[in-house]
C-alpha cells in the first residue's frame, strides 16, 4: 500500500546518518579540549571563580 504515491522503503538508521553522528563526535570531542586548554591555560588557572583552580593547583605540584 502506499500513502501519497510513496512506497515505504526501509532505510536503515546509520547508513544515510553517519556523517552526521561522526561529524557531531568530532565536534563535541574537540570542544571539550578547547575548554579543558582554556580552563588549564595561565590566564585562567589562578582565577578563584575558575571551579577547577583547586583541582589544577594540586596536579600542578606533584
Amino acid at each position: 500500500m502506499s500513502f501519497l504515491g510513496l512506497r515505504k522503503w526501509p532505510t536503515p538508521f546509520a547508513k544515510p546518518m553517519w556523517p552526521f553522528i561522526a561529524a557531531g563526535s568530532l565536534t563535541l570531542y574537540l570542544v571539550g579540549k578547547m575548554q579543558d586548554m582554556g580552563v588549564r591555560s595561565e590566564e585562567h588557572a589562578k582565577d578563584p571563580r575558575n571551579p577547577y583552580a583547586a583541582q589544577i593547583a594540586k596536579e600542578s605540584h606533584h
